[in-house]
């Protein structure tokens, strides 16, 4: 037994992906929420048993993970580094070429703020780390992302206690390529822990369905008020 790529198991993971309901399913699971069959099912449009038969063959692949509780099964993606790579194949499908779709409210919503698995993308999530970049809050040098003592103390006062991320086996700090910006926003620990904080403060709301993210008006003081960002940024779409 090996774990090493080969184009035959480079293919069997695009054969998964590249199925619309099962695209459907992970850019649902995206979110970060742990959702039932019958939710997915709704979410690809198909019926309930080919939508198990589809989660059977994501739980085969690696891609997704289930947990029971009593009677009842909640899927979630595997880890996350399956969410950074889907966010990277949502960069190139946004590269290719151009297809007519009508946008509306949703579309607006996802560019300004969204999760990304357990971090937020969108145009804030850019403006927030662009923010800590100027400041010398951190540092970022590809992949990764240091955090420097001027920005421990930031965090600090902002309310994310770096020293918790000891518990964590996940990166502190990751850079993640935004699909919508095109630009980098931050992941790994850092990124979920920042999430956390602007949600406990009131700044961010989930929508009612879907990866969107809600800016409330506590949010636009805050945001630009902390992380200086352009106030045409921070726009509410209803």
């Amino acid at each position: 037994m090996t774990n090493t790529v080969s184009a035959n198991t480079l293919a069997s993971v695009a054969v998964l992906i590249g199925d619309v309901a099962r695209a459907n399913i992970l850019s649902a699971l995206l979110g970060g929420k742990a959702l039932t069959a019958g939710e997915l099912a709704g979410v690809a449009g198909v019926t309930p048993q080919t939508a198990s038969g589809h989660l059977a063959r994501l739980v085969d692949g690696a891609l997704v993970a289930v947990e029971k509780q009593g009677r009842h099964r909640y899927f979630r993606l595997a880890s996350a580094d399956v969410a950074e790579t889907l966010e990277h194949l949502s960069l190139l499908s946004t590269a290719g070429p151009a297809r007519y779709r009508p946008t509306g409210p949703k579309d607006e919503a996802m560019r300004v703020a969204r999760t990304c698995y357990d971090h937020m993308a969108g145009a804030i999530a850019v403006g927030i780390a662009d923010s800590l970049v100027q400041t010398g809050c951190l540092e970022f040098d590809g992949p990764a992302g240091l955090v420097t003592e001027k920005g421990r103390a930031f965090l600090c006062k902002f309310g994310v206690q770096l020293d918790d991320a000891r518990k964590s086996r996940r990166a502190l700090c990751r850079t993640c390529l935004d699909w919508s910006e095109r630009r980098h926003h931050i992941g790994g620990w850092l990124g979920a822990a920042m999430l956390a904080r602007c949600r406990e403060r009131h700044w961010l709301r989930p929508a009612r369905d879907g990866r969107a993210l809600t800016l409330t008006r506590e949010g636009q003081a805050g945001f630009a008020a902390t992380f200086a960002i352009d106030p045409a940024v921070l726009r509410i779409v209803a």
